[in-house]
């Protein structure tokens, strides 16, 4: 028969043993063609495996508990020492009551927030984690938006334990319960502040990367440079500092506040936009320099 024209045959490897012949057949794989790659089923965790990751962290560490009790105490300091010394508001001359001292402790718990945030990224920098946490996930933006989330549930927390505790405080003291009518909205913009302030001090601490310095930065900023500032600086131009807005937005007054710069208050939707800003700014510089810096 011409060669041409033979049925195509199959090759076995046969070995004969004690055993029965086994037939050996190959399978041919397949290879990828160049400039492709194969794909693979694992993928990379994503922000909300590395948000679950960052809350253990958080609630591993023993200053989260204490951050929080020390900010409801506060609280309830503040409000017993309204209710039962001062007893009276030195600018309105009305007896402080339940309704108008629920957010009095929440500018303190909002620095609490700001340095419990700056201490999220800058505790990982002195301990040597932070290069573990960089290892595990390269991707340095999903490390980066899951701290910032744990940052913003941390300040919400924050917020509510001061609240809570100023409750307790005006209660223990014998304060009246007064006016709640707008207590809901209190409430709520004393919380949205404590989440940025948390969120702020998160972007501080990736820009200075050092506790003692952070921390430093955010308490001499809002206790001292600002206050300072804002005395000079016109109060079209004084309106549009962090905690300037941070006082609108609770209602509250500061020393260095004149009739002018009560007058040129802006609206709490603006002046909570405004403190925002501040923590994404803080937040967008701190990342490009995470992205540029070695862990």
């Amino acid at each position: 028969m011409d060669a041409r024209h033979r049925p195509p045959t199959t090759t076995t490897d046969t070995t004969t043993r004690n055993d029965p012949t086994i037939t050996t057949i190959t399978i041919p794989t397949t290879t990828p063609a160049a400039g492709t790659t194969a794909p693979t089923t694992a993928r990379r965790p994503g922000v909300r495996a590395a948000t679950r990751s960052e809350w253990i962290k958080l609630r591993s560490l023993r200053s989260t508990p204490a951050l929080l009790a020390i900010t409801a105490l506060i609280g309830v300091a503040m409000t017993v020492v309204l209710g039962a010394v001062v007893k009276t508001d030195p600018y309105e001359h009305l007896p402080f009551t339940l309704g108008n001292t629920l957010v009095v402790s929440t500018l303190l718990s909002t620095m609490l927030a700001m340095v419990a945030g700056t201490l999220l990224f800058t505790s990982e920098v002195q301990h040597g984690t932070l290069a573990v946490a960089f290892t595990a996930r390269p991707a340095r933006r999903v490390v980066v938006a899951a701290k910032a989330v744990v940052a913003a549930g941390l300040g919400l927390a924050m917020g509510a334990a001061g609240m809570v505790g100023s409750l307790i405080g005006g209660v223990a003291s014998g304060m009246d319960t007064g006016d709640l009518s707008g207590a809901p909205a209190q409430v709520a913009w004393g919380l949205v502040l404590t989440t940025f302030a948390a969120v702020l001090g998160l972007g501080v601490g990736m820009i200075v990367r050092h506790s003692a310095a952070a921390v430093t930065s955010v308490l001499v900023w809002s206790l001292a440079v600002e206050n300072l500032v804002r005395g000079m600086a016109p109060s079209s131009v004084s309106r549009f500092f962090p905690f300037s807005a941070a006082d609108r937005l609770l209602g509250t007054r500061a020393a260095t506040d004149s009739a002018e710069t009560l007058a040129a208050a802006l609206p709490k939707i603006a002046n909570a936009a405004i403190f925002g800003a501040y923590a994404a700014i803080a937040v967008a510089v701190g990342t490009a320099i995470v992205m540029r810096k070695d862990s």
